[in-house]
């Protein structure tokens, strides 16, 4: 059955739902925090997107970890629904011809409920750099360049559904979400404020930090690359890769040819030898051994500069995704294991960020005064 790849007929009422989902959450907001300062209910509203947006973007893991990206095959809705409902019979047909392809009536409901998600944070967003233009001069920037960020994330999730799972866009779909994670910790570190840093812990550690955040960086685009070429299990075996072997037959140049689709050729072949796969997981176990060594560093800069709380933190986030890392391979992929895995790689980038800012020269916001007004604002944001 041929599918229109863009029906738009559906949009509104798609954005109508996520912004539905976000006038709740707003209103809960409001609520909670309408005797607070304004600057508190800013720091508040900053911390709950941030929040939402973590969530969204385990949700989204887990909506390609169950193969659901494909459970509707068009954009922005359900064949030309707002909801699988409406497409129940174009589903049941799909479901028949291929009872264990993409589409099917519970990845649809996966694949839906996380455009919803994705709509609302998109206008949660909305408010919040309607609120930076209101009342937080100093965080204009920050929230109209996020706001501008959402909506090439929304541009790529479509390319996810339209160009098949191509993991090249779906793995550039999932930094986007990282990236947006960054800008909002950004903006709720701003916000919230430090206390004042030892000029020398903080010189003897950022270097460290650096590194491993790019480190990091690194690593978390090869482990997008790995899940979205389903690589994860070309290596069965720990710490050997495939019989025994550490280091089996690879093809490098396969493994990393960027623009290419997901699947197989029209003869019925994959497209992605073994040799190709066995590439692309063995580089991102290297990278990890990498990434361990930078920061084993970093651990050591924080100890000997007495920030022990941040010390542990960064150890246990290590912990976490090293043994769901190894879990990944062992078990044979579990959901538990890679949706954790996938968790982690988000906690790195808020931690890491929040650490770099707790490393600035920044006032306390306790110990800023806040009257609500705009000059105020330029001084504690």
């Amino acid at each position: 059955m041929q599918t229109t790849l863009y029906d738009l007929r559906p949009l509104v009422n798609v954005m109508a739902m996520g912004a539905l989902i976000a006038m709740g959450i707003l209103s809960y907001w409001w609520m909670k925090h309408r005797q607070s300062a304004m600057h508190q209910r800013c720091v508040k509203l900053t911390a709950l997107v941030l929040f939402l947006t973590f969530d969204l973007v385990v949700f989204g893991a887990f909506t390609r970890l169950t193969d659901s990206g494909l459970g509707c095959p068009d954009w922005p809705g359900c064949y030309g629904h707002a909801s699988p409902i409406g497409a129940k019979h174009h589903i049941d047909a799909a479901e028949q011809a291929m009872p264990t392809g993409p589409v099917t009536h519970e990845k649809a409901w996966i694949e839906m409920i996380h455009r919803y998600l994705a709509t609302a944070v998109g206008v949660l967003l909305i408010a919040l750099c309607a609120q930076a233009w209101l009342h937080a001069p100093a965080q204009r920037v920050l929230a109209t360049v996020s706001l501008i960020w959402v909506m090439v994330q929304g541009a790529f999730g479509a390319l996810t559904v339209t160009l098949k799972l191509m993991p090249l866009v779906v793995t550039l779909h999932l930094l986007g979400g990282l990236g947006l994670l960054a800008l909002l910790t950004l903006q709720l570190a701003k916000l919230r404020g430090f206390a004042p840093v030892n000029a020398v812990q903080s010189n003897r550690v950022r270097p460290w930090l650096l590194l491993v955040m790019l480190a990091i960086s690194i690593q978390i685009a090869l482990g997008g690359w790995v899940s979205t070429n389903y690589a994860v299990l070309a290596c069965q075996e720990f710490p050997s890769c495939l019989n025994g072997s550490w280091w089996p037959p690879m093809d490098f140049d396969a493994g990393f040819e960027l623009f290419r689709p997901l699947g197989k050729t029209p003869d019925g072949e994959a497209i992605l030898p073994a040799a190709a796969l066995t590439a692309i997981h063995m580089v991102h176990r290297v990278g990890a051994v990498v990434v361990v060594v930078c920061c084993a560093g970093l651990l050591w800069a924080l100890k000997t500069q007495h920030l022990h709380r941040q010390a542990g933190w960064l150890l246990a986030l290590l912990v976490l995704q090293i043994s769901t890392g190894i879990s990944n391979v062992i078990f044979q992929w579990p959901l538990l294991a890679a949706l954790l895995h996938t968790a982690g790689a988000a906690l790195w980038v808020i931690g890491l960020v929040w650490l770099w800012m707790s490393l600035r020269d920044n006032p306390r916001s306790d110990e800023m005064p806040d009257h609500g007004t705009a000059s105020t604002w330029k001084k504690t944001a």
